[in-house]
């Protein structure tokens, strides 16, 4: 329990965009908390595909698909959040997992 309230500021961090999981990693650097790591891990594989499909979206010209990317970004993102505020490990539906497996060079 300790170290959930230890990394609470670092794992908030991360989901204000991908900067702030690039700080939010350099806040979990020395005294490394799993709780940090894992909303780390969680919020940068948010951004990274938020980016990536944002890309692939203005490609196609179509706004329709752009806010749906925009709905589904922040639905996932609000949950991520919302765990985080909770302090919870609550992983991200469906991609979480990946996120975890995907991301293990984040400490």
């Amino acid at each position: 329990m300790n170290t959930i309230k230890e990394g609470k500021t670092a794992a908030i961090i991360a989901y204000f965009t991908i900067v702030g999981a690039l700080i939010a990693m350099s806040m979990n650097a020395e005294p490394k908390n799993e709780y940090t790591r894992f909303h780390t891990r969680q919020a940068f594989g948010l951004h990274l595909l938020f980016i990536a499909f944002g890309i692939l979206s203005s490609n196609w010209g179509n706004m329709y698909s752009f806010f749906g990317l925009m709905l589904c970004y922040t639905l996932l993102w609000f949950y991520g959040f919302m765990g985080a505020l909770t302090e919870k490990y609550q992983s991200i539906p469906v991609l979480g997992p990946y996120f975890q497996k995907w991301f293990t060079f984040i400490n």
